[in-house]
């Protein structure tokens, strides 16, 4: 009976992973002293493969890059730089998925799923900033990237952080920022204007999870109808103090 019980459940969260693909976030928190990568929708914080992480980095103040390991874990991912880093990048691929026609969602492209209805890949990124007056690197690897353009570890609570959001190395307009994905996932902040610009107030002393999601279409794709992509940018609001 539980090993009955346990294979439905991995049927369930394989369901569940592919409907609501589009809807989970990704981000970083430091929690027990380790960095562990977080998928989830707001507060909840979902188990996931460890083996969909597909790249992580890490840069010091100066951005050059420090060798960082994902620690893949049974329910979800650690990431383990080297030294202390001021900026830290992870990328998750959630692999295709298919909508049957009769509504179920299989862990294949449409080209392998006779009829199917709706298709779609989906990428989460995140990007970290730890250390004040931290040089950015090239950040080529997160096809969609929230980019401050100041540091937004001296801009403190209630004031507004301006953002730049670049989708395939191009600056986006018309995406929608949620300023407080963490606490408020389905409040949105504001928009990125013609040159993928926005101002994002600052709502927290802790952890800050600025958030955007696109849809991109694509054509004459045998597999997906469209590439779903989702990043976030994290600070904490004001210095931790011992």
């Amino acid at each position: 009976m539980q090993q009955r019980k346990s294979i439905f459940l991995l049927g369930l969260l394989g369901v569940l992973n592919a409907s609501q693909a589009s809807a989970h976030g990704l981000w970083t928190e430091q929690r027990r002293g380790n960095i562990e990568v977080i998928y989830g929708h707001g507060a909840e914080d979902d188990a996931f493969k460890a083996q969909k992480i597909s790249g992580a980095w890490a840069y010091d103040s100066s951005a050059k890059m420090i060798p960082v390991t994902v620690q893949r874990l049974a329910d979800h991912a650690r990431l383990q730089p080297l030294k202390p880093p001021a900026t830290l990048a992870v990328a998750l691929d959630n692999g295709m998925w298919s909508q049957t026609a009769d509504k179920r969602w299989v862990n294949l492209g449409r080209s392998k799923v006779p009829d199917a209805i709706e298709s779609t890949q989906t990428f989460k990124y995140s990007l970290a900033i730890y250390q004040p007056a931290a040089k950015l690197p090239k950040l080529d690897q997160l096809k969609l990237v929230i980019i401050p353009e100041t540091d937004p570890l001296l801009v403190g609570p209630g004031n507004s952080l301006p953002v730049r959001v670049l989708l395939d190395g191009q600056p986006a307009a018309g995406v929608k920022l949620v300023g407080d994905y963490r606490n408020a996932p389905n409040t949105l902040s504001t928009e990125t204007d013609a040159q993928g610009r926005a101002q994002v107030v600052v709502r927290n002393e802790g952890l800050n999870v600025i958030a955007a999601q696109v849809e991109v279409p694509l054509k004459d794709n045998p597999d997906v109808a469209s590439r779903g992509l989702f990043s976030s940018l994290t600070f904490l609001g004001q210095p931790h103090h011992e």
